[in-house]
C-alpha cells in the first residue's frame, strides 16, 4: 500500500482535470502526495467557517483520480476502501471537500426544487414492496450481532446520542438519548408504548425498566430480532416487551405512545403518508408519537431523495433522508398529527460518530474472525467520516420530533428546589 501505482495515460488526464477543480477550494488547506510529488490546494478559511481545516491525502493508487472523476463521492469511498488513499485527517478532509461543493450543491437544490412538478408523479408510479424493503434493511442491519456489539455501547443505541457533559461515557449519553424521548412523550407506568424499529432492544429494555411501560417493539431484521429476545429474556422482562418481526405497515393493535428512533430514514419519500396514517390508526385518541431523525435541509430535500450518494450505493440501499417539511407535512395530510415540538439534537452527531469510529479502528484486526475483510473495516471508518463530515458542516442533521392527537395532555414538570438550582447554575 505504501508503493504508489505508475500513473497510466487515463490517470494522468483525471488526475489533471481534478488539481484544476481544487485549485480554488474554499473550505480549507489541501496537501495531495502522489507519485509526482506535493501538491497544497486551498485558499484558506471562508468567512463563515468555525475552524480551521488542514487535511494531508496521499495517492497510493493513481487510478483513484479516474474513479473519482467517474463516480464522484461513490468512488471517493470505494477506492478509500480498497487502500488507494489515505488522510491524516479522515473526516477534516471530507469536510473541505464537503464545503467545496457548497456552490455546486446550492445550484443543484434549486434544480431539483424546479423539476419537482415534473420528477414527482412519475416517480409516485414506484409501487410498495415491502420484500424490498426487508432486503434493503438486512443488508445494513444483518451484518452481524457481534460487530455492532463492539461498535456501539452496552446500550447498543445505534443512533445520535446527546452529550449533556463533557465527560459521558458513549452509554450515559445513549441513555440521555432515551431519556429525552421518554420526556416528550411523558411515559408513565403502564402506558402500552409501540416501538417501531427495534433495533437491538435498547430504548424497549429502558422504557420498560425505567418507566414502567408495556412495550411492543417490532424489526424486520432476523438477527436484529433474535439478539433483542434474548435481551428482554435475559432481563425477565417477557411479560413486559413483547418482540415482534413485523412490518410496521401490518401491525395491529391499539397503543399510547408510539416510538421510532432513526427508522424513518429506511422509508422512502413515497412512504411517508402510509407511515403516518399506520401510526395515527394505532394510537389512541390521546396519543402521541417521538421521532428521532436523520434529517435533511429543506432546501436540499427533493435533491437528496432522488440521489444515489455513497450511502445509498454502499451502506443504506433504499435509504432516504426526510425533511422535517416532509414529515410534517404527510402527518398533517395523513396522519391528523401535529407537530409539538423539535429539538435539534444534530451537533452531537458528529462526536457519537468518532466514537464510533474510535472503536472500528480498535476491532480493525479482529474483523477478519468475524467473517468481515480489511476492506470492510476502511468502507465503515470513510461511512462514518463520511457522517461525521456532514454534521460537522450542517449539511445534514438529527432531530427529535413529537408527533401528537388532539387530545395529547402532557403532564406539566414538576419543579423542585433541587432542579430550579441546576437550572440556574
Amino acid at each position: 500500500m505504501n508503493r504508489r501505482t505508475k500513473d497510466p495515460t487515463r490517470a494522468r488526464a483525471a488526475r489533471a482535470i481534478l488539481r484544476r477543480l481544487l485549485e480554488h477550494v474554499p473550505g480549507g488547506t489541501l496537501d495531495l502526495v502522489d507519485a509526482s510529488g506535493t501538491a497544497h490546494f486551498g485558499t484558506g478559511e471562508p468567512d463563515w467557517a468555525e475552524s480551521s481545516l488542514r487535511a494531508r491525502v496521499d495517492v497510493h493508487d493513481a487510478r483513484v483520480y479516474e474513479r473519482v472523476l467517474r463516480k464522484g463521492g461513490i468512488g471517493l469511498g470505494e477506492s478509500y476502501a480498497d487502500g488507494w488513499w489515505d488522510a491524516d485527517d479522515l473526516a477534516g478532509f471530507l469536510r473541505i471537500a464537503l464545503r467545496g461543493l457548497g456552490p455546486l450543491n446550492a445550484r443543484r437544490d434549486d434544480f431539483h426544487r424546479l423539476a419537482t412538478p415534473i420528477f414527482d408523479p412519475i416517480a409516485r408510479l414506484r409501487r410498495a414492496d415491502p420484500q424490498r424493503d426487508a432486503r434493503h434493511v438486512r443488508a445494513h442491519y444483518d451484518l452481524g450481532n457481534e460487530f455492532f456489539a463492539r461498535v456501539l455501547d452496552e446500550t447498543m443505541a445505534y443512533s445520535c446520542a446527546i452529550f449533556d457533559a463533557d465527560d459521558m461515557t458513549l452509554a450515559d449519553a445513549s441513555i440521555a438519548k432515551f431519556d429525552r424521548l421518554a420526556r416528550a412523550l411523558d411515559l408513565s407506568p403502564g402506558d402500552r408504548l409501540l416501538e417501531i424499529g427495534t433495533g437491538w432492544g435498547g430504548f424497549a429494555l429502558h422504557a420498560a425498566q425505567r418507566y414502567g411501560c408495556l412495550v411492543t417493539t417490532t424489526t424486520i431484521s432476523p438477527r436484529q430480532h433474535n439478539f433483542a429476545l434474548e435481551r428482554v429474556r435475559a432481563a425477565g422482562l417477557d411479560d413486559r416487551i413483547v418482540v415482534l418481526d413485523t412490518d410496521y405497515r401490518d401491525l395491529r393493535g391499539t397503543f399510547d405512545k408510539a416510538v421510532a428512533i432513526e427508522m424513518i430514514e429506511a422509508v422512502d419519500w413515497r412512504e411517508y403518508d402510509t407511515f403516518f396514517e399506520r401510526m395515527r390508526g394505532l394510537l389512541t385518541d390521546d396519543g402521541a408519537l417521538a421521532m428521532q431523525a436523520i434529517v435533511a435541509p429543506e432546501r436540499s430535500f427533493d435533491r437528496l431523495k432522488r440521489r444515489t450518494d455513497f450511502i445509498k450505493a454502499q451502506i443504506f440501499p433504499g435509504g432516504c433522508l426526510p425533511s422535517v417539511g416532509a414529515l410534517t407535512a404527510a402527518a398533517k395530510r395523513s396522519g391528523r398529527l401535529t407537530l409539538r415540538n423539535v429539538d435539534d439534537i444534530g451537533p452531537h452527531y458528529g462526536e457519537t460518530l468518532r466514537r464510533w469510529r474510535v472503536n472500528l479502528t480498535r476491532i480493525a484486526p479482529d474483523l477478519p474472525a468475524l467473517g468481515l475483510d480489511p476492506s470492510f473495516a476502511r468502507l465503515w471508518a470513510f461511512y462514518f467520516a463520511y457522517c461525521e463530515a456532514g454534521f460537522e458542516e450542517r449539511y445534514i442533521s438529527a432531530t427529535q420530533l413529537l408527533y401528537a392527537t388532539p387530545g395529547f395532555r402532557p403532564r406539566p414538570p414538576v419543579y423542585t428546589r433541587n432542579n430550579l438550582d441546576a437550572s440556574a447554575a
